[in-house]
């Protein structure tokens, strides 16, 4: 069983900044890409962006250049730094892993922007 627990969440003003971790634990086998979704209030689901065990990181148009997500696999941990948050990125976070063949969420951290 494998177990992902977000930190980091919390208020922000608007132009400022965050970082949430995602430490995925348990029976781990072999984890593979790591990823943050987003939804707020009436929205759907969203993705906002993934980082693959090798490779470059993508990122959804609505935060590129402003949000970062990066892994220490060590750790076994995933976080995303946002930078110039708007009111717009406010949401529940979601950590995304997979670890082998099977996908992992987190239960989410919320996240709120506004003056």
């Amino acid at each position: 069983q494998v177990q992902l627990l977000e930190s980091g969440g919390g208020w922000v003003q608007p132009g400022g900044s965050l970082r949430v971790s995602c430490v995925v634990s348990g029976t781990i086998v072999s984890l593979g890409d790591m990823a943050w979704y987003r939804q707020a209030p009436g929205n759907e689901r969203e993705w906002v962006a993934t980082i693959p065990k090798y490779g470059s990181a993508g990122y959804a148009d609505f935060v590129k250049g402003r949000f970062t997500i990066s892994r220490e696999d060590a750790k076994n941990t995933v976080y995303m730094q946002m930078d110039t948050m708007k009111p717009e990125d406010t949401a529940v976070y979601y950590c995304n892993v997979v670890d082998w063949n099977a996908i992992y969420w987190g239960q989410g951290i919320q996240v709120t922007v506004s003056a």
